[in-house]
């Protein structure tokens, strides 16, 4: 995977990031979901690289990216550490201003890096996702059944660990794993089946329900996001049932177009090819 990608570790202050990064034009920063690892872009990345500069990194708490010790309101783990992280890694590497693509985990540290760095980010795409704040916010008994996830694993510490360590595939491949490359597959299980980054996935959720949803509530109706927005979703998934998803991100961003793809949660696994091609057409426009 990733042939033609150098790889790096990025010392960022608060985490050690890795990297990889390859092509050449435009910098675009590709981040990953719950509970994979930047390996979910090995398709996508290599065909964005003949166009763009790609930076992919593994989030902190993620991959083999570090995971630093939090804190009892579990900042180290909020969307805006890890958006620090991503802004020091694209620093690094050269890049002041820079594109920026997030599915699931990483959207949602992809357009908190948007809503506290506007100078910084140039265009955001966001898959498969709402805000956090809104999510939360509009809660109601489909999305508790259907998202449980989110509230089981931000749970005290240490009853969603110890429950996941007894069979960490059944919990992380509920929904199946038929549409993961055998070799992306292999990554996701050699990372999730490690107590530290299931503890790092758990305090990830357990920001989210506390810290990043106070970000978000603050910002709401105050800032908004300055740059354009594409918003892509699975058609079979839960987003496009529960929510009018470009009206909800119209209320975040002047500049919103989006679609649903034909396809369920992992977008860049499930529908390669149209996935690479709307974010294509989007940051080389």
């Amino acid at each position: 995977m990733f042939e033609g990608f150098a790889q790096s570790d990025v010392a960022t202050g608060e985490a050690v990031i890795r990297v990889r990064h390859g092509g050449n034009g435009l910098p675009l920063l590709l981040l990953h979901g719950h509970p994979q690892t930047h390996a979910m872009w090995h398709i996508v990345a290599p065909r964005l690289a003949r166009d763009f500069t790609v930076v992919v990194p593994d989030l902190r708490g993620y991959g083999d990216s570090s995971k630093p010790p939090t804190t009892p309101d579990h900042a180290p783990y909020s969307k805006r550490a890890m958006a620090r992280d991503q802004l020091a890694v694209m620093e690094q590497l050269g890049f002041e201003r820079f594109s920026v693509a997030g599915h699931d985990r990483g959207g949602r540290v992809a357009y908190r890096l948007a809503l506290d760095h506007p100078e910084r980010v140039l265009k955001l795409a966001v898959l498969d996702i709402i805000p956090t704040g809104e999510a939360f916010r509009r809660a109601d008994m489909a999305f508790g059944l259907g998202y449980w996830h989110w509230f089981f694993l931000a749970q005290p510490y240490d009853l969603p660990e110890r429950l996941i360590a007894a069979d960490p595939d059944a919990f992380y491949l509920r929904w199946g794993s038929d549409f993961f490359a055998p070799e992306a597959l292999a990554e996701y299980r050699r990372c999730f089946r490690d107590s530290v980054t299931t503890h790092a996935m758990c305090e990830d959720y357990r920001a989210a329900a506390t810290i990043d949803v106070a970000l978000d509530e603050a910002d709401r109706g105050k800032h908004r996001i300055a740059c354009p927005v594409l918003a892509l979703w699975g058609r079979r998934g839960r987003l496009e049932a529960w929510y009018d998803v470009l009206a909800v991100w119209r209320d975040w961003a002047d500049d919103v177009r989006g679609r649903a793809l034909d396809c369920g949660h992992y977008l860049a696994e499930e529908a390669p090819d149209e996935t690479s091609a709307e974010l294509r057409a989007f940051f080389a426009a």
